[in-house]
């Protein structure tokens, strides 16, 4: 009996040796990771229904304390809700930030560019940097730019605790209260001077990379600087020169394999987007064509289901996306400023399935919210992809892959994603000195 139990202890510790092995740090140095070529991953939890937000988990300050922060690229500024005192907060998994050093003036570089040339009025310069964020869902957040430590792991074993600049939100609006994004404030990843990404490339700690996994069955991950970009199978497009967003210039909408009138929208990509969002005129000439496909599919309008715009329930609930997702076709976005490149959506890539088992189009009309002509990726559109953000070749990349694991540095990532299941919480919560995901759009 006791050599049994011996034998499956030894057989435990081992399995749980080799995968910490797999993710952690051969060694642990004080020393930065070499020029420009450092990379941190975080893992990723959330999903796109039904909290509509992922989110990574980032510590801050010294001693560093916990904070959940929303991954958006289509923002530059990093803010947390903070005690200044905060006169208007929601409610949050932490505590409130609580600054206490380095207030940026309004002639530091980050407060420049963050309010961009002939905008910025600083009457003194000892005046501190004030900013206001509004974003497409009309929430916002207004304070203070600050700094503080960010502790950081990097993938070559170094740690590092650089000093960078970001937001102080005392003051926040949510429209949808009903549905509150419960996290600490926002990670931006725009192309912005003002993004953390850019401040650590200036810092020579990384290459201005970002890079994300959304798995559709919720989490992934996250990270910054190019060791993570698999040597081949990425499609790439170039980004739209002089753009403040990661905007891949105009592109076609395919239906079902086949061109349709829906052509040349400019497309954005935004992982703060909870679902894509079209123009008024491709969002409803979309919706004309998925409704006149499903004629005789035995999909009636599920009105009663409030969960989003454009809902259908079947002769039976439906159990998972695969089953109703049978009824409809793929979608493709073929990009026009570059030749034969496509991001193709399966139907799982455009649809959910909620609680009360209808299907629903994650697909919604831009013009309801001011977006105007401008087409959205959302994380809807992201999952089970590799999506790369490269600002040092001014491109972005997609490819699919399994985003329900963790890519270790030292594989052939030519080969796929062959890589060590990511469930372990305390693996993961050793890996993670930073981030989770907060404003839904």
């Amino acid at each position: 009996m006791h050599r049994e139990l011996y034998l499956k202890a030894l057989v435990l510790f081992l399995l749980t040796w080799t995968a910490a092995a797999a993710y952690q740090p051969r060694s642990i140095s004080k020393k930065p990771p070499k020029s420009g070529t450092g990379s941190v991953i975080f893992p990723v939890s959330g999903n796109v229904y039904p909290k509509g937000y992922y989110h990574v988990t980032m510590r801050i300050g010294q001693p560093p304390k916990t904070y959940f922060l929303d991954i958006d690229t289509g923002s530059d500024l990093t803010w947390l809700q903070c005690d200044a005192p905060c006169t208007k907060c929601t409610p949050a998994p932490h505590s409130l930030y609580k600054p206490k050093r380095n207030l940026i003036t309004c002639l530091d570089p980050v407060c420049v560019s963050l309010h961009g040339p002939g905008n910025h009025n600083c009457e003194a310069p000892e005046e501190q940097c004030d900013y206001e964020i509004d974003y497409a869902d009309h929430g916002s957040s207004l304070g203070v730019l600050v700094k503080d430590t960010f502790p950081l792991k990097f993938t070559n074993g170094s740690t590092v605790a650089p000093l960078l600049a970001f937001g102080c939100g005392y003051n926040q609006e949510v429209q949808d209260t009903a549905h509150l994004p419960y996290t600490d404030g926002v990670l931006g990843l725009g192309v912005g001077k003002s993004s953390i990404l850019a401040q650590l490339r200036n810092m020579d700690m990384t290459r201005n990379v970002v890079g994300h996994c959304l798995s559709g069955q919720g989490g992934g991950f996250l990270f910054f600087g190019d060791d993570f970009i698999p040597n081949s199978g990425i499609i790439w497009a170039p980004l739209l020169s002089q753009s403040k967003y990661y905007s891949l210039g105009p592109a076609n909408l395919q239906f079902g394999g086949q061109a349709t009138n829906i052509k040349g929208l400019p497309i954005v990509f935004d992982s703060g987007s909870t679902y894509t969002y079209f123009s008024s005129q491709a969002y409803n000439a979309l919706v004309s064509l998925i409704k006149g496909d499903l004629n005789g599919k035995q999909l009636t309008d599920a009105v009663e289901d409030k969960s989003l715009p454009i809902c259908w329930k079947g002769a039976k609930p439906f159990k998972s996306i695969r089953d109703a997702a049978s009824h409809f076709k793929p979608l493709a976005l073929s990009f026009t400023n570059a030749k034969s490149v496509q991001l193709q959506l399966q139907p799982e890539s455009y649809l959910i399935v909620t609680e009360r088992g209808n299907v629903c189009l994650g697909i919604l009309n831009g013009g309801e919210v001011g977006l105007g002509n401008t087409n959205i990726i959302g994380d809807i559109f992201l999952q089970d992809k590799l999506v790369i953000y490269d600002n040092e070749r001014q491109q972005v990349g997609w490819a699919p892959a399994n985003c329900n694991r963790l890519p270790n540095i030292d594989r052939d990532y030519g080969e796929g994603f062959g890589l060590p299941n990511a469930a372990d919480d305390g693996i993961l919560e050793d890996m993670c000195t930073a981030g989770f995901s907060f404003w839904k759009r």
